[in-house]
């Protein structure tokens, strides 16, 4: 999606400098895009290199790629010093890269290398963004964190224990951040999108665009795509969200809310 040219006024993260893990492709991808068209300046850190040799040649000088593996904790630290030496601050951390993993839902076929991974990947990352992005932030005593959770950080039998384990340990790192940062005047938030159709989940559920049609809210002819999610980063990530901290503020068209087995309503219309 292009989003629209906006004039000096309308830019909400103007003069604002933002790292997103993750950002080569889907939700980061499409965040990156926004940040920068509200001003900031933008580093993806993601492992897939040229994708985001590609991003940040499309963005222009507002956005730089750094090779980063969020599962090392020296890649992501040297992400956070590479900002900090380039901008002289970071406003805002976006720990968004994530992975599906095998798709084994079944407890027993579940393996512990295959689960350690996702946890590696999604919880770890998570915190160790989290953790040096405090780093910095402390001292300047102001920021906004976000993470990519999911709904199956709400519910289960979503996705495979490793997926939803890891996005449950997310939503506790957040809170557990928000407490002790927020003394600091930093905002610790997750977003919880329902399914979206991005290059991982369309690989790990072996599906194409079309097929995610099926994937219901209760939002007549809607489904949540990544521009929904970039959306929500952009309001946690502004001004707009100065007094909100410690919440998985849920992206999913009322999902989570309903039980369709169990509805008044007709969703079949």
């Amino acid at each position: 999606m292009v989003f629209p040219v906006l004039s000096a006024a309308a830019k909400r993260l103007a003069g604002k400098v933002a790292i997103i893990t993750g950002g080569a492709s889907g939700i980061g991808e499409s965040t990156a895009k926004l940040f920068t068209q509200h001003g900031a300046k933008v580093v993806i850190a993601d492992i897939q290199h040229d994708l985001g040799q590609s991003i940040c040649k499309e963005l222009g000088p507002s956005a730089t790629f750094i090779q980063c593996d969020v599962t090392k904790e020296e890649d992501v630290k040297n992400v956070v010093d590479y900002t900090m030496s380039q901008y002289g601050k970071l406003d805002i951390m976006h720990n968004n890269a994530g992975i599906g993993g095998p798709p084994t839902p079944n407890i027993i076929e579940t393996t512990l290398s295959g689960f350690e991974e996702v946890m590696k990947v999604n919880l770890i990352g998570s915190f160790l963004g989290t953790k040096h992005a405090a780093r910095v932030m402390i001292p300047a005593k102001q920021g906004s964190i976000i993470t990519t959770s999911s709904t199956c950080s709400i519910i289960g039998g979503g996705a495979t224990y490793a997926y939803t384990v890891s996005k449950h340990g997310v939503v506790g790192l957040m809170k557990n951040a928000a407490v002790e940062l927020g003394n600091y005047g930093i905002r610790v938030n997750c977003i919880a999108p329902h399914l979206i159709s991005t290059p991982m989940t369309r690989s790990f559920l072996n599906m194409k665009d079309e097929d995610f049609s099926q994937f219901y809210s209760n939002m007549k002819g809607e489904r949540c795509k990544v521009e929904d999610v970039a959306q929500t980063a952009l309001f946690l990530a502004s001004d707009d969200s100065k007094f909100i901290s410690g919440h998985n503020l849920v992206v999913d068209g009322g999902f989570t809310i309903m039980n369709p087995g169990f509805c008044i309503y007709d969703y079949t219309k």
